[in-house]
């Protein structure tokens, strides 16, 4: 997976968290660059949201590992939101919030 710029610390979350879920072509991630950190925001249809949260959040919690240890070779830092907002395929209102 490519690692040397910013940007491709997003398609790598975007490939993992197409692999995980079942409407892969509704999955987003969106950056928002900061001085010195990139938020890295996760949107899937809500259907899938259990899907990249993980039991107990498990799997949310590796794929923030995965991009602290890309962050680590980039030297920024980068977080993770995944982003609740009612994206097709699923049924709610759009409301929104952050994990």
């Amino acid at each position: 997976m490519p690692t040397e710029q910013g940007g491709d610390v997003r398609a790598l979350v975007l490939d993992i968290a197409k692999a995980l879920v079942d409407e892969p072509e509704l999955v987003t991630v969106e950056a928002i660059e900061g001085p010195e950190s990139t938020v890295l925001e996760l949107r899937v249809a809500q259907r899938d949201l259990g899907k990249v949260i993980g039991k107990q959040g498990r799997t949310a919690r590796s794929l923030r590992t995965i991009i602290g240890a890309a962050s680590m070779k980039l030297h920024k830092r980068h977080s993770l939101e995944i982003i609740e907002d009612g994206l097709p395929g699923g049924a709610t209102s759009g409301v929104a919030g952050a994990v």
